[in-house]
């Protein structure tokens, strides 16, 4: 099994040096001040305000999609040392997680190893949190943390701010 864990780690290691190199030949999307930028893996798609009552859990569901023609880990990914995908909300935000349901996910085979299935998300996928939050108005910047990869290559880990402004009432 141990063997099979590092040609898994060895084949998704050379796959990223791979990508590494050839995103340095990839065209990139020009924004209106011609800089260079590349269209991000994973989108927080909504919502950008809450209004829950103070001190009480509240679920909140926050919606994603993941860009098309990439995948991301899975919460549980099926390869323990695989970067799972996780919410977070920094101390002193003025809300704290209670608790998160992360949705199952799909399984999806590599290329180069069609009999490893991992579990990732692909498309649109929501996440669900209970928050607590203190009376008052809160920007909380929670942050997500995924590893994105296509058929072939993944990506470094990345770790975006998911903006929300969350009342406490």
């Amino acid at each position: 099994m141990a063997g099979k864990r590092f040609g898994i780690l060895a084949a998704m290691l050379g796959i990223a040096l791979a990508h590494a190199i050839s995103v340095a030949q990839e065209p990139l999307v020009g924004d209106p001040d011609h800089h260079a930028v590349r269209p991000p893996a994973v989108t927080f798609l909504y919502p950008e305000q809450v209004t829950l009552p103070a001190g009480t859990a509240t679920k909140v569901e926050l919606h994603f999609r993941v860009a098309p023609g990439l995948h991301i880990n899975s919460h549980n990914p099926s390869v323990p040392e695989l970067i799972p995908t996780t919410l977070t909300i920094p101390d002193g935000s003025g809300a704290r997680l209670e608790s998160v349901v992360y949705p199952p996910g799909a399984q999806f085979a590599l290329p180069i190893d069609p009999k490893t299935r991992l579990s990732v998300y692909t498309g649109e996928f929501t996440i669900k949190a209970r928050i607590v939050a203190t009376a008052g108005n809160h920007l909380v910047e929670a942050r997500l943390r995924y590893q994105a990869c296509d058929d072939s290559v993944c990506m470094p880990p990345k770790t975006i701010t998911v903006a929300i402004d969350v009342t406490g009432n």
